[in-house]
């Protein structure tokens, strides 16, 4: 039995075009209707066809939903949520796929008093957006972390879970606070440090002569592919995560500060002991299958 028979995807970048991509390969009787706010977006999902219905409008891309999943930037949730509310079927459920958790399921259970509401986060995604970057395979052997309120049907945790398991997703349920603290260390920390890294590479453009761009190293290279994210989603999730990501950028600062002393002081083992321990993480994570260990992470070359 198939957890809900008609979805509205509200937003239809890479992640809402990649659900619908994945929807019709793993539940093809499933009716999809789309939405976005930019009418060329919407023009584009319509020639591409991944979508059964276009609507004109967010509320009249719920009338009919048993799931409503919300793939827009986090800083636009509250607005879209009090766009649908009025036109959102009682048994509907709603769902998102945002970066932070905590202020999303706020600004939803305040736009949707009764409606019921388990907030989603695949950990999944590319530097590419839009709806021609998505595709089916997205979500595979990737985490999908729900952070359903207290008072949350189990039912409908259930539904939602059984969802993203079709999509090919592994799911990890936890509080939203908690969510907020782990993806500020592994997602929204490092974003944040590569766009720091190649805004002072642009920098110092005029004094390299554009050398940082013509020599990148691998390094470099990688850090400019995070830095190519979506900035308006980037931007929304700093604002809405910001306690969190003050936290851990204090305590990425201080661990940066005693790096920097190691250096100066010529203290070598201190940085052989850093780095084995920290190519010991990179193995654990090709080992859970969260990346791939051929040679230049798994890039193909012709």
């Amino acid at each position: 039995m198939l957890p809900f028979s008609n979805i509205t995807i509200i937003g239809l970048g890479l992640i809402g075009s990649s659900i619908a991509h994945a929807v019709k390969a793993s539940m093809p009787s499933v009716r999809i209707t789309g939405y976005d706010a930019d009418p060329s977006v919407r023009a584009r999902v319509l020639e591409l066809g991944f979508c059964d219905d276009i609507a004109d409008s967010a509320g009249a891309a719920v009338i009919d939903a048993d799931l409503v999943m919300l793939c827009v930037p986090v800083g636009m949730m509250a607005a879209i949520a009090e766009e649908i509310a009025n036109d959102l079927p009682e048994d509907a459920v709603v769902s998102d796929v945002g970066s932070s958790k905590g202020s999303v399921l706020a600004s939803l259970s305040a736009a949707l008093p009764g409606a019921s509401i388990i907030p989603a986060h695949p950990v999944a995604g590319t530097e590419h957006s839009g709806p021609d970057a998505g595709f089916a395979t997205l979500f595979h052997d990737r985490w999908c972390i729900l952070t359903p309120p207290d008072d949350a049907r189990e039912a409908d945790i259930e539904r939602v879970r059984a969802f993203w398991e079709k999509l090919g997703a592994n799911i990890e349920i936890m509080d939203a606070k908690h969510h907020d603290l782990v993806l500020a260390v592994t997602s929204h920390l490092p974003h944040l440090i590569a766009y720091t890294i190649v805004g002072t590479a642009s920098d110092l453009e005029d004094v390299t002569s554009s050398e940082v761009i013509k020599y990148s190293a691998g390094g470099f290279r990688d850090f400019t592919r995070i830095a190519a994210s979506d900035p308006t989603m980037w931007r929304d999730v700093f604002m809405s995560n910001k306690d969190a990501v003050l936290e851990m950028l204090q305590r990425f600062s201080e661990d940066l500060t005693a790096l920097q002393r190691a250096i100066r002081w010529d203290k070598g083992d201190e940085l052989f002991d850093l780095f084995t321990k920290t190519r010991a993480i990179r193995r654990q994570i090709i080992e859970e299958g969260q990346d791939d260990d051929g040679p230049d992470f798994g890039r193909v070359r012709e």
